[in-house]
């Protein structure tokens, strides 16, 4: 079964990599799954194309049914759990996203819901919690729809990207040149790697220096620094919203660029949501509509 679950992942996620951030495990423990399985079956199921793993003819024939069969099996557990006990809810969340924007708010949705029991189950791959059964709903990052195959998957929250420093740096950024004397505070992670890019290249300094590089394992660790004064960060708006009203971060800048990614709801497909699923959904698209990420919050020098 874990050899099973392992070429599922690498067909379903495109790579030994993904595989792995998804199962939780090794890159080298999820070549190994595949070539126990191969050599079971007797024969290859991916080769490499152009650098990419590829189905061969017999992938091609179980791979898809692998992966069927693993969504079955989560949504007849996902029903199992709904029918015995219907006011539990597991979100599977991204770390950062569960501690920066959604737990300050879960009070807002228990007082209007006390009798649901809910659990916030964080991964770095929410929507492969989703997947295996052990959550309800997953909000996850995407570009649109096409990237939560044969899930129900509805946009929630666009992200929009500035940069913010602590209110004593920013008397020091008057234009957007002036960023090139501030370390700058960069999250070193692939989906977060052409953020600054991307808004230099907005503002019209692509390729604009900095005094200095400081690299950071996740966000929250990369706004900690910025609201400690040591650089300047590029955010996204939901995670700097309550920081930005409590003045522990500043906008210098009016200019945001849209991030690449926004924040997609996912369920699984097929089922209509149990009535405790529904309101965290509704409470969601309505904390979102009520301007949670405002369009205009308080700027600084600039």
């Amino acid at each position: 079964m874990n050899a099973l679950r392992a070429a599922e992942a690498v067909f379903r996620l495109g790579g030994v990599a993904a595989a792995a951030r998804a199962l939780n495990v090794s890159q080298p423990a999820v070549s190994q799954q595949l070539r126990l399985l191969e050599a079971d079956l007797g024969c290859d199921l991916f080769r490499r194309v152009k650098g990419r793993l590829a189905p061969t003819p017999a992938g091609d024939l179980l791979l898809p049914r692998l992966m069927q069969a693993f969504a079955l099996m989560g949504e007849a557990v996902a029903q199992l759990r709904a029918e015995t006990a219907a006011g539990d809810l597991t979100v599977a969340v991204l770390p950062t996203f569960a501690m920066r924007w959604l737990i300050p708010r879960l009070g807002d949705f228990q007082a209007a819901w006390p009798e649901a029991d809910l659990r916030l189950a964080t991964a770095v791959e929410p929507v492969a919690r989703l997947r295996e059964g052990a959550a309800d709903l997953a909000i996850g990052l995407g570009r649109g729809a096409a990237d939560f195959p044969g899930l129900a998957a509805a946009e929630w929250l666009a992200e929009s990207l500035y940069p913010v420093v602590a209110p004593a740096l920013a008397p020091r950024l008057r234009a957007t040149a002036d960023l090139a004397a501030l370390p700058r505070l960069v999250v070193d992670a692939p989906r977060r790697a052409g953020d600054w890019d991307l808004w230099l290249a907005a503002a019209g300094v692509p390729g604009l220096g900095a005094a200095g590089i400081r690299r950071f394992e996740s966000s929250a660790q990369a706004m900690a620094a910025a609201a400690a004064g040591l650089g300047v960060a590029l955010a996204h708006g939901a995670f700097v919203t309550d920081d930005l009203v409590a003045g522990r971060l500043v906008r210098p800048f009016a200019l945001g660029v849209p991030a690449p990614e926004g924040y997609w709801l996912v369920r699984r497909a097929g089922r209509s949501p149990r009535p405790v699923e529904a309101a965290f959904i509704a409470w969601l698209k309505a904390a979102a509509a009520a301007g949670i990420e405002s369009d205009e919050p308080p700027l600084g020098a600039g």
